[in-house]
């Protein structure tokens, strides 16, 4: 049996190869998030539910290939880690594309 790095980095392994269909998907989820805004629920809501659903669906994913809940229970720090470390640098690259392209985004011209 692989280890969940070992499993959650072929997963990953893919995006070069598969970057369009990497990006689309992400589109349209913050399509999906950007919908949901509404005089009652505002953009760090919309986030926060958002981020339950990333970890929600994560986890999900990391399951995979186990048949017994203690040995996926075991893991929990390793899939934790990936998980937040991917995460950490997903939000330094897009927190470094906002800044550079902040009027664009935002159409904040002053």
């Amino acid at each position: 049996m692989t280890t969940i790095n070992e499993q959650i980095s072929e997963n990953t392994a893919q995006l070069p190869t598969d970057a369009n269909a990497f990006f689309e998907r992400a589109d349209s989820i913050i399509t999906l998030a950007n919908s949901q805004l509404s005089p009652n629920s505002h953009a760090g809501q919309v986030a926060a539910s958002l981020t339950y659903a990333a970890a929600r669906f994560a986890v999900s994913a990391a399951s995979i290939g186990f048949v017994k809940g203690d040995d996926f229970a075991k893991e929990k720090a390793d899939i934790i880690e990936f998980y937040t470390k991917q995460y950490q640098k997903m939000l330094a690259d897009n927190i470094d594309d906002y800044a550079q392209n902040f009027k664009k985004y935002t159409g904040i011209t002053k």
